[in-house]
């Protein structure tokens, strides 16, 4: 029987969606709100922290009188010490101010932006480039939905690849509340990689501000499991040459990693809509030409952070690779990239009291300072290229088939 390689990676993306586009509206958690994928997948989020016992996904704040001026922001000032600067100008604790992305971190020191792990930043390790694969380019509420795929990948001997974020919407640190799970990816042999730390849009932050998404993620790995990741998935599949971010991911060592094949499941997530997403995935993994001598390989994209994902449609892909006789592997495995070159060995773990990290916040005063493509009517390749390789892909939100699953996982 034909195999070809099938690459499953999963980001650990605590702050979920591929796409994003620039309207000049507001944005929640980093996402347009006139996006309708944008809001799809806020809904199901806020479904999930009901059932969790919360009120909101993303808090609300309580509403400002028309008669009280904005604390905080560009050309106001910084908040002080121990304080949130709100995505609309003002200062306080609470979830709703300190939400991220959307926290306003260079005028709130207490944002999670400016709060990084424990222990010596990773920013002085080197980057040595091995390998042939090319570097740069030209919440799930709980667990529980994680450990579910996790349980399923087992079951049919399938790798994945897992890219994760640290601290985004209210989670707190995932070195601290979810290092156990993060141990399981990593033991059962699946790949771990890099989602950023709050899931900023790296395209339209500093570079400062981008390389201190991926240093402090690091440290939170570096925390769990001794070691950093050279894969990584920009948020919104966001990393542009002109903006800096491309050679950015260069100089520190990443291989950015994209999807081929869009399941479109934010916008499929109810019972009665999921097997449009299974019908897209299956049509474009075994359209004509998809599946030559060659082997060619594709990545999918998925969020492990909605129920008919992770309750359906896994295991759906999970038997339709079976039954095709591909095999599931890693994002690394699927580039022919020898598992040593996919983390840096990485020092310093624990507790510093003089830790060196350049937080993006500085103290400023008054007055300072994706796309998808449409395959045969299916959602398909996003406008970054993918690691170069051939086989198939699929890519979920904490977030990997050639399928491989990119599976983006928010942990909170």
């Amino acid at each position: 029987m034909h195999f070809s390689n099938i690459a499953l990676a999963t980001i650990a993306t605590v702050g979920p969606l591929a796409n994003a586009h620039g309207t000049g509206l507001p944005q929640i958690l980093g996402l347009d709100v006139a996006d309708e994928r944008a809001r799809s997948l806020l809904r199901s989020i806020g479904a999930q922290l009901s059932e969790a016992g919360h009120v909101h996904a993303a808090p609300v704040e309580a509403r400002q009188s028309t008669q009280s001026p904005k604390e905080c922001g560009e050309g106001i000032g910084s908040c002080p010490a121990g304080k949130c600067c709100s995505q609309i100008g003002y200062c306080d604790t609470t979830d709703a101010h300190c939400y991220s992305p959307g926290c306003q971190y260079k005028y709130g020191p207490a944002c999670a932006e400016n709060n990084p792990p424990a222990g010596t930043n990773t920013s002085s390790i080197p980057r040595d480039k091995v390998g042939s694969v090319a570097y740069g380019g030209e919440r799930n509420l709980s667990t529980k939905y994680t450990e579910h795929i996790l349980d399923l990948m087992k079951s049919y001997n399938a790798k994945a690849t897992f890219f994760m974020t640290g601290a985004n919407i209210n989670k707190g640190q995932i070195d601290i509340k979810f290092a156990d799970v993060i141990k399981r990816v990593d033991s059962e042999g699946h790949q771990v990689a890099s989602h950023t730390w709050t899931h900023l849009d790296l395209s339209k932050v500093s570079s400062l501000d981008r390389k201190n998404q991926l240093w402090m993620n690091e440290m939170a790995l570096r925390n769990v499991l001794g070691k950093i990741p050279t894969y990584m998935r920009p948020p919104y599949s966001s990393c542009t040459k002109e903006s800096g971010c491309q050679q950015d991911m260069a100089d520190l060592g990443y291989h950015i990693t994209n999807f081929k094949v869009d399941t479109d499941d934010y916008n499929q997530n109810k019972p009665e809509q999921i097997q449009q997403s299974k019908d897209w995935f299956k049509g474009n993994i075994t359209k004509a030409g998809a599946t030559g001598e060659k082997g060619d390989k594709w990545l999918t994209i998925g969020h492990d952070i909605l129920d008919q994902t992770a309750n359906n449609l896994t295991e759906y892909m999970l038997q339709t690779l079976t039954q095709l006789g591909y095999k599931a592997v890693t994002v690394g495995d699927c580039l022919g990239d020898p598992k040593e070159n996919w983390y840096r060995k990485a020092d310093g773990a624990g507790v510093s009291v003089a830790n060196n990290t350049q937080v993006g916040f500085h103290n400023n005063t008054l007055g300072a300072s994706s796309n998808s493509n449409q395959a045969n009517g299916n959602p398909a390749s996003s406008s970054l290229p993918a690691s170069t390789g051939t086989g198939a892909m699929l890519t979920t939100s904490m977030s990997t088939i050639a399928v491989v699953l990119l599976f983006a996982v928010a942990l909170a």
